[in-house]
C-alpha cells in the first residue's frame, strides 16, 4: 500500500473528547480516493458510489499526523475499487481501515462511463511514453 497524503490534526480536526473526529478522517480519505482516482482513470468526473464497513481501530490526537493509505483491488468497467489504511505516524498504530471504496467514472453527461483501464499506471510513466 502507497501512503502519499499526510494530514497533520489540529484543534479544529477534534471532536469533544480532543481526538480526531471521525468524520473528518473520513472528509480526508473520500478526497483522497477521489484525486487518486481522477489520476488512474484520467478524468476528473467522478463520484464515490460506495464505502464499505468503516473499521475504527484506535485514534489520533492534536498535533498528530495522519498518512493515508490507497491501494487498488480491482477495475470495474465503469469504476475502480480502492482500499485504505489510515494509520497515526506518530503513534505507528492504525487508526482505520476500510476493504473497499469504489468510485465511478462519469462521462459528460454526468452518468457512468467505461474507462478502459485494466492496471495502475504511474504519471511517470505516461511521461515517459508520450
Amino acid at each position: 500500500m502507497n501512503f502519499h497524503t499526510r494530514k497533520w490534526v489540529k484543534p479544529e480536526d477534534l471532536n469533544p473528547n480532543n481526538n480526531l473526529f471521525g468524520g473528518r478522517l473520513l472528509q480526508w480519505i473520500d478526497e483522497e480516493a477521489a484525486l487518486y482516482t481522477m489520476i488512474q482513470l484520467e478524468n476528473k468526473k467522478i463520484a464515490t458510489k460506495y464505502m464499505s464497513e468503516i473499521n475504527f481501530i484506535s485514534s489520533a490526537k492534536q498535533g498528530d499526523i495522519v498518512e493515508l493509505g490507497i491501494q487498488v483491488e480491482k477495475f470495474g468497467n465503469t469504476s475502480i475499487t480502492l482500499s485504505c489504511i489510515a494509520r497515526n505516524k506518530m503513534s505507528r498504530k492504525n487508526i482505520l481501515t476500510i476493504d473497499n471504496i469504489t468510485m465511478v467514472n462519469l462521462g459528460e453527461d454526468g452518468r457512468p462511463k467505461a474507462h478502459g483501464k485494466t492496471k495502475v499506471e504511474f504519471v511517470k510513466d505516461r511521461i515517459e511514453n508520450e
